[in-house]
Order: C-alpha cells, then sequence, then structure tokens
C-alpha cells in the first residue's frame, strides 16, 4: 500500500531554521500563505526581494522571520519601515511572539509616543527597529540612532508610504543605511515610484506577485447603493441591525469620522474611532477595544486602511467612496481575511458614478448594485456638550451661555 503524502503546503522545507520550526508550530502557524511559501525561501538566501501582495496575505511573516534568522547568523541590525503608527505596532506584535523565545529584541519608533522612552529602548541596543519614515527621521536629526549597522532592510506597505507623501523620508533612509545591504520591499500596487526605488536602490531583486494590481479580496462579496446623502444615517442604521458581527466603516474625513460615530453610538451600538485627531493612545484604545468586542462598530479613516490587522471583521462599510479607486481594495480587504468570508458594502451618491466606474475599471468587475431597502425614520440629533460648562468661567464679554451649541 503507497504512503499517502499530503500536498498542503507547510513551513517545513522552506530553509526555516529547526528553532524557528519550532517556535511556528508552538503558536500554531501550520500552513504558509502564498506570498510566505514564495518569499521566505529567497528571503533566507539574502537576496532582494520586492513582493507584491494584498494586505492580509501575511507578509508580516514573509519578511519577519528571513529577518530574524539572517540576524541571527550575522551581527548586524534589521530595520523595517512602514506607514501607519497602528501597522508598526501590530508588526512588533508579531516579531515579539516569533522573536521573544530567542532574545530578540526590538525598538518601536513612531509618532505620537514619547521620544525619552524610545530612546532608552534604542540604548538596549535592539536587534530589529520598527519605524514610520517621520519619527526614524526625527531621531537622525536629533543623532539619537545610527543606521550603519543595518544589514536587513524592509519598506512595508511602500505605496502607501508613497501615497502619504513619505518619498523624501524614505530616500533619506535609503541613504543613511549601508549600500551592503538586503532589502525587502513589499508593496499592494507597483507605480513607477516604487519601479525608481527599486532600480536604484536593490540588487536584482527577485519579483513575488501574488494577485495582480487591483485584486479585491476573493472571498469577499461586494455590493453598492445609490443613496442621497442625507439618508446615509438612515441606511447605515439599517445595515447594523441586519448583521450581528463586527463592523468597519470608513468615512472619508476625520470630522466625518467623529459624527458618524456618535450616530452609531445614538443608535445604541458600541462604537470607537480612529482618525489622525485622535492620540496615540486613543487609537491604540479603539483598535485593542474592537479586537476584544467592547467596541462593536470601528469607524476609520483611511490612516485604518492597511492598518487594521483584525481577524473576523463580518462587514466593512464605505460610508463615503475613498479619494483614491485603489484604497478602495484596501478597505475591503479588512474583511474576508485569513480565509474568511467576508462583505463589504459602498455608499454612493447619485453624482459619484464616476467614482464607482474608476473603482470597477481597477477591480476588472462591476459592483452590484441594490436596491435600498426601507429607511428607519430620522433620528433625533444628539446634542453637543454646552460650549461653556462653567458660566463662572466665563470670560467677560463673551457670549452667554446658551443651553446647547
Amino acid at each position: 500500500m503507497h504512503k499517502q503524502f499530503s500536498t498542503t503546503p507547510i513551513f517545513y522545507g522552506l530553509g526555516i531554521a529547526p528553532k524557528l520550526l519550532e517556535i511556528l508550530d508552538h503558536l500554531k502557524y501550520a500552513t504558509p500563505t502564498p506570498i510566505q511559501q514564495k518569499s521566505i525561501p529567497v528571503a533566507i538566501e539574502g537576496k532582494d526581494l520586492i513582493g507584491i501582495a494584498q494586505t492580509g496575505t501575511g507578509k508580516t511573516l514573509a519578511f519577519g522571520i528571513p529577518m530574524i534568522q539572517r540576524l541571527a547568523q550575522t551581527k548586524g541590525r534589521g530595520l523595517v519601515i512602514l506607514p501607519t503608527r497602528e501597522l508598526a505596532l501590530q508588526v512588533d506584535e508579531t516579531f515579539q511572539k516569533i522573536g521573544r523565545p530567542i532574545g530578540l529584541r526590538t525598538a518601536v519608533l513612531i509618532g505620537g509616543a514619547s521620544m525619552h522612552v524610545q530612546m532608552q529602548h534604542i540604548k538596549k541596543n535592539p536587534h530589529v527597529i520598527i519605524a514610520t519614515p517621520g519619527r526614524l527621521i526625527d531621531h537622525l536629526e536629533q543623532k539619537t540612532i545610527k543606521l550603519h549597522e543595518v544589514k536587513v532592510l524592509v519598506l512595508d506597505e511602500a505605496d502607501r508610504m508613497l501615497d502619504m507623501g513619505f518619498a523624501p523620508q524614505i530616500n533619506r533612509i535609503l541613504l543613511a543605511v549601508p549600500k551592503d545591504r538586503q532589502t525587502m520591499l513589499f508593496s499592494a500596487t507597483m507605480p513607477g515610484e516604487i519601479a525608481r526605488i527599486a532600480a536604484g536602490h536593490m540588487k536584482l531583486p527577485v519579483r513575488v506577485e501574488i494577485a495582480r494590481s487591483g485584486t479585491a479580496a476573493e472571498r469577499v462579496s461586494q455590493e453598492l447603493y445609490v443613496v442621497r446623502k442625507e439618508d446615509k444615517p438612515r441606511l447605515l442604521d439599517r445595515l447594523l441591525g441586519e448583521y450581528r458581527g463586527s463592523v468597519l466603516v470608513f468615512s472619508r474625513t476625520k470630522h466625518g469620522a467623529k459624527k458618524i460615530a456618535r450616530a452609531v453610538r445614538a443608535m445604541g451600538h458600541k462604537a470607537a474611532e480612529i482618525h489622525s485627531n485622535r492620540s496615540l493612545a486613543q487609537r491604540r484604545e479603539a483598535l485593542d477595544g474592537f479586537k476584544t468586542g467592547k467596541y462593536r462598530v470601528l469607524v476609520a479613516t483611511d490612516i485604518a486602511a492597511r492598518g487594521i490587522d483584525v481577524t473576523g471583521i463580518e462587514l466593512v462599510i464605505n460610508f463615503d467612496l475613498p479619494d483614491n479607486a485603489e484604497d478602495y481594495v484596501h478597505r475591503i480587504g479588512r474583511t474576508g481575511r485569513a480565509g474568511r468570508e467576508g462583505r463589504a458594502i459602498s455608499f454612493a451618491t447619485p453624482d459619484q458614478m464616476g467614482d464607482v466606474r474608476a473603482i470597477e475599471r481597477l477591480i476588472r468587475a462591476a459592483l452590484p448594485k441594490k436596491n435600498l431597502p426601507l429607511l428607519p425614520p430620522h433620528r433625533a440629533p444628539i446634542a453637543e456638550k454646552p460650549r461653556y460648562p462653567h458660566p463662572q468661567k466665563r470670560q467677560a464679554g463673551g457670549p452667554r451661555r446658551r443651553r446647547w451649541q
């Protein structure tokens, strides 16, 4: 009788060291994702790599495992550059899981956090630095860090960093690290600027592509409602009543996100918000609360489109369409992660059909249009806190306190 061999991919055979395989097994990482299966062997050999893959495909392990292994074999330091604070913290969490059993030390350098605390972490001589571009430049300018020991450099979500205007910072960082290094660049798309970075700063990179540019998450069903702007809150109210799981709602602006979160709470749901007006501590509390179920609804701007790594999000709602069609792909990639099914619903006003067509051209598919359901009645607006809660503190000559502003 012939012995049957499983065709399911496993981490064994990718060139990973036995100790790291043992850690992966202990953490119940059994099956590598396609980007991990293709990237890890190339990266472990020390070759430069360009990985094209959507968010939620397991890129952190795809560069994290090779980086940790190579740093264990040679002296030097790893540097991971990411666009947002949230993403940096999540990558650090993964590095800690994998590296803690072998004594890996990391330092996270992000805006909104104490420079003094970060300097203390730098003094402990970390093996890996995980940073956003702006804060890393701050440390370089203050000479609190040097990058001459960097042996492995990772630029993650490179297209997003360029979209956010970080090109000058990235170029400055590339000039500050040694030329004799390994560089891994990961991106969901491959615009010309990234191709120029690759040509100018990488050595014959191996290109690994998992999904073509603009590919929407395969297991995400997509729907579109054409709705008047003033009816959007009522449609959101209806959908939150239809679905029972966790919901991520995207707003185009930070002021809109605040307004939507307030409306969702008025509908009787626990809600939090993430946008640039929130402090790092507030953003972390919101994200942690969303992960644990404290908040059922998280309202976010595009700052979170690639910074939220939460499995089990049932529904993504684009309350506002994104300014950039490619951001649509990244937004809906927050659901349907880790092989699960997900759902994405977008609201478009009648004058936004051009934006809808741009999204459809990018994903090479038509967004199924749904008829508007019967909408709930308008809810009474929620009163804001009074502008002058303490009348005795009102300055002379200032406006008199009204009950509600």
